[in-house]
């Protein structure tokens, strides 16, 4: 395994990016700016490379970009209802960035912010970062870590962990938007998306769930056979006109907490490249990049317009701390936060 170090400076510190490369010649590229992936160049059916995660020219547009484009959002990823929640009888009042909720731990969120970094191996980096007491209007001081694996297989696998000092929210995942034609090849909506998941969460107009998990079957929502992204992303379907697309969680099929399980394939018929998600998540978020134009320029210079890639966000489910009925996101001292993604990258 091959590893090449890049330095940028910032206001707000140095921002290091690493590229690891592993004996196919894949290459995955992290950064310390909100522990991000900025890069993943993986081979076609015809060996030819293509970077396949949307990103930017310029290493400090990550910050505060509105598509929180690879990082990990944080430290409750997704949406609170009006930025507020109950915690053991006290009162909690964080910013409301989305509307009238508070999305993906606040404006000063995990994504953020410069993470410490360590390369524990040829093939492994660790990020960590130290969240205080009130950051953002959240308790306990926590420190977070992701831990990211890049293999021979061309298997890019995340550890996600947490401990606090005080009864807290954590909700981590990664938001990296993915077009496997390539990130600066255009839409993503002829992509095929199987989704191991027959429940999902209908939400008001403000995208917070209502609390109920309805059934796929007969709806536009119905990826449990592989199914092109555009085939129904247009239709007059309340959760698709609410989001302008598809931005929903989905409940991944017979989660266990703490197991492995496979929740989602993505496959793009022209290059033949396919991406595995799994996770020991409950839920996963499907975003069809509805918002992503106006942002930073890419890789390739220009902006991306809406609909260039889809995240494939393994989380916990939105608005659990309002929700008793969903799995919950607290984290006390005496408890530790482990979850684990693993983006597997193939091609048929």
């Amino acid at each position: 395994m091959q590893v090449e170090t890049r330095k940028y400076p910032s206001e707000k510190g140095e921002i290091t990016l690493l590229t690891l490369t592993n004996a196919s010649g894949a290459k995955v590229t992290l950064c310390n700016l909100g522990a991000g992936i900025v890069g993943v160049e993986v081979p076609d059916r015809n060996g030819n490379m293509a970077d396949v995660v949307l990103g930017y020219a310029d290493p400090t547009d990550y910050y505060y970009d509105g598509p929180c484009a690879g990082k990990v959002p944080g430290r409750c990823a997704n949406r609170i209802a009006r930025g507020h929640f109950s915690l053991d009888g006290k009162d909690y009042h964080l910013a409301i960035n989305n509307g009238p909720n508070a999305l993906h731990g606040g404006p000063e969120g995990f994504q953020n912010q410069l993470w410490q970094t360590e390369l524990l191996a040829d093939n492994r980096v660790r990020f960590t970062y130290c969240a205080k007491d009130g950051e953002e209007g959240y308790p306990g001081n926590m420190t977070a870590t992701v831990t990211y694996e890049w293999t021979d297989d061309c298997e890019l696998k995340l550890e996600l962990a947490a401990e606090t000092d005080a009864p807290t929210v954590v909700n981590l995942t990664n938001h990296a938007y993915f077009n496997l034609a390539g990130h600066d090849s255009g839409s993503v909506l002829n992509h095929l998306l199987t989704l191991d998941a027959h429940l999902y969460l209908p939400t008001d107009d403000t995208l917070i769930p209502t609390g109920d998990l309805v059934s796929v079957k007969n709806t536009p929502m119905d990826f449990t056979e592989p199914k092109g992204l555009g085939v129904d992303i247009k239709s007059e379907f309340p959760a698709l006109v609410y989001g302008k697309g598809y931005d929903n969680c989905y409940v991944i099929d017979g989660w266990n907490k703490g197991s492995l399980r496979r929740a989602a394939r993505l496959e793009d018929p022209a290059s033949g490249r396919v991406l595995e998600v799994l996770t020991t998540q409950p839920g996963v978020q499907i975003y069809t990049g509805n918002w992503l134009a106006g942002c930073p320029a890419n890789k390739a210079g220009r902006p991306y317009e809406d609909y260039e890639g889809v995240a494939i966000e393994c989380q916990g489910l939105p608005d659990s701390i309002n929700k008793p009925q969903f799995p919950s996101v607290v984290l006390r001292p005496d408890e530790k936060y482990n979850e684990s993604i693993i983006f597997k990258f193939t091609h048929n």
